[in-house]
């Protein structure tokens, strides 16, 4: 492939302009500011660039000494996704928690508080909310992602958490258009496939979205997914009729169209990252997130390079890359002149509403005479721990130990998985009260069997469910989270404790 090395023709800053990369470290690296100097409009920010609130600000106002317009995004969804708190859990309880508790007001004010948070550290783009209906239980990659099962219920607070979010002067980026609930494939490692005919869509997928577009969301980000029934040919990332005939087009939105991670498996194993890039301008899309797995120099040079490539050859036009580009500078002279609506900081709104989120049912033989008896002595803490999914990633803390640990010192736990994970958590309570806790029961036989095992032996266990509660509550008291944030097991551990 021919290099364009100099960054100075307008062609060349165009395909710069629409590349999002990511990066490594808690600074900018040197190629980073060269390329914001040639052209780059958009970071995006993973939880490997953050230490602290204080380093993240120091990192937006170096990367604005090069470019003072420059869109800084990050995958800050709360709850169970959450990047400004990678290593200690979330304050906020993510959607899941958010739809369960079903005020819109209140989902107003959490995004309007993370969004505040944001913004205080320089981050004016956020790929959140997630507006898909998480119609398929089995779902791998949304589940407590998603506000729910309901698509009326989804659309309203969908259009609450896009205003409270830009209240604070930061982008919402709706995602995953035109819907990623109804998957059984999580599109990092394959391409989903969804097979719901055009009027199925229309009603279900596609109502948070138009939601969306009526709370002004200022960008979308498309979902590597198939639909057949919209384009039999192409995911929609890819996918023309979806993009530009469908969202543009029939929905009539105007703002910036994001990409998904393009070395997400579904692109990157089917169409490779610099063809998949092409296309997907080409189709519509205006930004091209990459950077989750492969963030340093040589990617956006392949990519930039890619996209002058096919100008030149006539795959793509010019206009349509020149419009993509100046949809990301209109973006960020938004962000530059929104004015941030004035209010009071409401630092405990995700507690308040994580403990507003709590159900509670006591399951066992008892339940029905004598209420639950809060503990008072230590428990151990058997954590059934499944295999994160990548938006989630394995270096979040979730669970109840640590906040129990606070309640009732001396508090112990252990993590386990597999077949032998309910004798193994029995063997290691020896004899202590046990709290098992679960995330998706439903989904993994293992754990299912591993919490039968427990109430076999001990049936005064507590269970606590912090992923979307399918399976039948039981127990001596089940607990159901809606999410696994830090504030989500807090208000847990404080129902257990009697706090």
């Amino acid at each position: 492939m021919t290099t364009f090395a100099s960054g100075t023709d307008t062609l060349t800053r165009d395909a710069l302009t629409v590349l999002q990369p990511g990066f490594t470290g808690t600074s900018a690296p040197d190629w980073l500011l060269r390329r914001l100097g040639e052209g780059l409009a958009s970071v995006g920010l993973f939880g490997r660039n953050i230490a602290s609130p204080e380093q993240l600000a120091a990192l937006t106002a170096q990367l604005r000494a090069e470019r003072d317009d420059v869109l800084v995004a990050i995958d800050e969804e709360g709850g169970d996704v959450t990047r400004l708190e990678v290593r200690t859990g979330s304050s906020f309880p993510g959607n899941h928690a958010l739809g369960a508790v079903d005020d819109v007001e209140l989902t107003r004010e959490v995004a309007a508080e993370l969004g505040r948070r944001l913004a205080a550290c320089g981050v004016n783009l956020n790929w959140a909310p997630s507006a898909d209906v998480n119609s398929n239980a089995s779902n791998p990659v949304i589940g407590v992602r998603s506000f729910g099962a309901d698509p009326a219920l989804v659309a309203r607070h969908t259009a609450a958490y896009v205003t409270g979010l830009q209240s604070a002067g930061v982008a919402a980026c709706t995602k995953h258009f035109p819907g990623h609930g109804d998957t059984a494939v999580d599109s990092h490692h394959a391409m989903p496939r969804i097979d719901a005919d055009a009027s199925v869509l229309a009603d279900r997928e596609l109502s948070p979205f138009r939601a969306a577009i009526a709370a002004g969301t200022r960008a979308m980000m498309s979902a590597h997914i198939l639909v057949p029934a919209l384009d039999p040919d192409h995911p929609a990332t890819l996918s023309r009729p979806v993009l530009t005939d469908l969202l543009r087009g029939d929905l009539g939105y105007t703002g910036l169209i994001v990409t998904d991670g393009m070395e997400m498996q579904a692109i990157a194993a089917t169409y490779g990252i610099e063809r998949g890039s092409v296309l997907a301008i080409a189709a519509g899309a205006d930004a091209i997130c990459v950077g989750g797995g492969l963030a340093d120099d040589e990617t956006v040079r392949r990519l930039r390079d890619a996209l002058v490539t096919a100008v030149r050859s006539g795959e793509l036009p010019e206009a349509r890359l020149a419009e993509a580009a100046e949809r990301v500078r209109e973006l960020a002279r938004w962000t530059a002149t929104v004015p941030r609506a004035e209010g009071d900081s409401r630092p405990d709104v995700g507690l308040v509403a994580a403990r507003r989120a709590l159900r509670l049912t006591g399951a066992g033989e008892a339940a029905a005479t004598e209420p639950f008896t809060p503990l008072t002595e230590p428990p151990y803490v058997a954590a059934f721990t499944p295999v994160a999914n990548i938006a989630v990633g394995d270096e979040t803390p979730w669970g109840v130990a640590a906040e129990l640990a606070h309640l009732l010192p001396g508090t112990e736990t252990g993590s386990f998985a597999g077949e032998e994970a309910g004798r193994e958590a029995l063997a290691a309570a020896a004899g202590r009260r046990v709290v098992a806790v679960v995330r998706d029961e439903h989904r993994h036989p293992w754990m299912a069997a591993a919490v039968d095992t427990l109430l076999r032996s001990r049936p005064d266990t507590i269970v606590v469910e912090m992923g979307v509660p399918q399976a039948n509550p039981r127990g001596a008291l089940h607990i159901a989270t809606f999410g696994a944030a830090r504030v989500c097991g807090r208000a847990a551990a404080e129902a257990i404790a009697g706090a």
